[in-house]
């Protein structure tokens, strides 16, 4: 890997609520952008897995397995924590995970996960954003809160676990990535430059925005409709992340070592 980074947390159009990227198009876009690997973690599933696989190792970029897990107790609101498969042992966590989300966990909002449930996270990665469990308490004003559950999911995943740092231009992202950047400090966890990609490139945005509305049936010029994406999410070059977090050098290194760590095999073509 002669770049300098690697997107990890990226949407695919198999998350039907908020992405339009394809993935012959994503492939071909991470060759010409000179990225040597990209994740897909799409939200609550793995559908995209065999395809992307197939069509990433044919063009030589390094494909990565994930998901988004969406984690609730009861009916609170649900939290994102990105999962990133380490090697099969990791492959098999997430999959017993998701499988257990949409047997177990249905709500009225999708599925979710339990937290209890991520005491079985053998080979797994995980990266804590804006919108994970410490996040969404530090939205609330709730910082002791937050760092206490940010210990607990250190205590979880131990080294394994990494801090999201996205700069995407939306609310909350700079009070999440002044508390990252001081927990990193104090609790030894590697931040990761992120830019939550929903779409390939930087005039993709109102297509995205469609796509979100026709999910969630909304219309696009209505006043009072969430606006939880940026037009700043595409799929960035790594000399746009250089330039992006020129005061953060580490967090970009961090992403690609974490992307040298993540090294799943499938064996395609063969019955067992």
């Amino acid at each position: 890997m002669s770049a300098r980074f690697a997107h990890l947390h990226l949407h695919s159009e198999y998350s039907l609520v908020d992405s339009t990227i394809r993935i012959p198009e994503l492939v071909a876009a991470c060759v010409a952008r000179g990225l040597p690997a990209v994740a897909i973690t799409d939200q609550n599933n793995l559908f995209a897995l065999v395809k992307f696989h197939k069509e990433a190792e044919k063009a030589g970029i390094k494909p990565i397995t994930g998901a988004d897990l969406m984690v609730a107790e009861g009916a609170a609101p649900a939290s994102r924590l990105t999962l990133l498969c380490r090697d099969r042992a990791g492959y098999l966590s997430l999959s017993q995970l998701l499988t257990r989300a949409w047997m177990e966990g249905h709500r009225v909002d999708g599925v979710v996960a339990r937290p209890a449930w991520l005491a079985e996270n053998a080979g797994l990665f995980a990266l804590a954003g804006p919108q994970s469990d410490p996040g969404l308490l530090l939205a609330a004003g709730r910082q002791d809160q937050a760092d206490q559950a940010l210990a607990d999911l250190q205590a979880r995943f131990g080294e394994r676990l990494h801090l999201e740092l996205p700069r995407t231009g939306r609310a909350g992202e700079d009070a999440w990535g002044a508390f990252a950047l001081d927990a990193a400090a104090r609790r030894g966890i590697p931040v990761v430059a992120s830019n939550d990609v929903r779409f390939l490139d930087a005039d993709g945005f109102d297509a995205h925005e469609a796509r979100v509305c026709i999910a969630t049936g909304r219309v696009l010029d209505d006043a009072r409709r969430p606006r939880d994406y940026s037009a700043q999410q595409y799929l960035k070059s790594p000399q746009e992340m250089t330039a992006l977090f020129a005061d953060a050098p580490d967090a970009l290194d961090n992403a690609l070592a974490l992307a040298r760590r993540c090294n799943l095999e499938l064996q395609l073509g063969t019955y067992y």
